[in-house]
C-alpha cells in the first residue's frame, strides 16, 4: 500500500510538472507574439504598459470570425456556381440575400451583409490578406470591441456612400471594412511617427499609399473603362 501511494504521488507530481512546462511554453510563445506586435504597432515608451496587461485570452476573435464567415460564404457560392464564381460574379450571387442592391434598399441588413459576398477569388484573397495582417495586430492592441466598431462603421459607410454617390450600382465585398482598418493603421503610424525609426515610418506610409492608390485605380478602371458583362456591381479589390 505504501509503495502504491508513493507511485501515485510521483505520477501526480510528474503530471503537474508537465502541465507547468506546457503552460510555460504557451506563455513564452504568447509573450513573443505580443512583443513583436508591440514593436510593430507601438512607440517604445508605450510598449511596457501594453506588455504588462497583454494576454492571449481572448484571442483576436472578431477579425478571425469575420474572415471565416466571408470565406465560407464565398466557398458556398463558388461551389454552387463553380464555372464562373471563382473568377467573377454570376447570377447566383446577384440573387443572394446578402448583396447590396439599389432596388432592395428597404432590406436594411444588406447595408452590412454585402461584406460577406465577393466578386471572385482575387477579390476575397486581397481583402482577407489585408484585414488579417492589419486587423489582428490592431485588435490585439486596441481590443475587439473597438476594432469591430471601426470595421462595421467602414462597411456601413461604404454602402451609404455608394447609395448616394452611385445609386444605380450594386455592392459586394468587405473593402469598406478593410479601408477602415487601413485608416486605423494609418492613424496609428501618424500618431507614433516621431517615436519610430524614420525610414520605417516612411516605408509604412508609402506602402499604405501604394495599396490604396492601386485599389482605387482598379476600381475606377472597372467602373468607367472596362467592358461590362453581366450584372453591374462595385466590388473593390483591396
Amino acid at each position: 500500500m505504501e509503495m502504491e501511494r508513493m507511485n501515485t504521488d510521483t505520477s501526480g507530481e510528474e503530471e503537474e510538472k508537465e502541465n507547468n512546462e506546457r503552460n510555460s511554453r504557451v506563455c513564452a510563445s504568447c509573450e513573443k507574439i505580443h512583443e513583436s506586435i508591440s514593436k510593430w504597432m507601438l512607440p517604445e515608451n508605450a510598449r511596457g504598459t501594453y506588455l504588462e496587461r497583454a494576454n492571449c485570452i481572448p484571442p483576436p476573435l472578431f477579425i478571425i470570425s469575420i474572415s471565416i464567415a466571408e470565406l465560407a460564404v464565398f466557398i458556398y457560392y463558388a461551389v454552387w456556381k463553380p464555372q464562373k464564381q471563382w473568377i467573377t460574379l454570376d447570377t447566383g450571387v446577384w440573387n443572394s440575400p446578402f448583396i447590396y442592391r439599389p432596388d432592395k434598399r428597404e432590406e436594411a441588413w444588406r447595408f452590412i451583409s454585402y461584406m460577406l459576398v465577393h466578386a471572385g477569388i482575387q477579390h476575397i484573397l486581397g481583402n482577407l490578406f489585408l484585414q488579417l495582417i492589419l486587423g489582428i495586430p490592431l485588435e490585439m492592441v486596441h481590443k475587439g470591441h473597438r476594432v469591430s466598431l471601426v470595421y462595421l462603421a467602414g462597411v456601413i459607410g461604404g454602402s451609404l456612400a455608394s447609395s448616394v454617390c452611385d445609386p444605380l450600382q450594386a455592392l459586394v465585398g468587405a473593402s469598406g471594412g478593410v479601408y477602415a482598418l487601413i485608416g486605423g493603421y494609418f492613424m496609428n503610424v501618424l500618431v507614433n511617427f516621431r517615436e519610430m525609426i524614420p525610414l520605417f515610418g516612411v516605408f509604412r506610409l508609402l506602402l499604405i499609399g501604394v495599396i490604396v492608390g492601386t485599389d482605387m485605380g482598379f476600381a475606377l478602371y472597372r467602373r468607367f473603362i472596362a467592358p461590362v458583362n453581366g450584372p453591374q456591381v462595385i466590388g473593390k479589390k483591396c
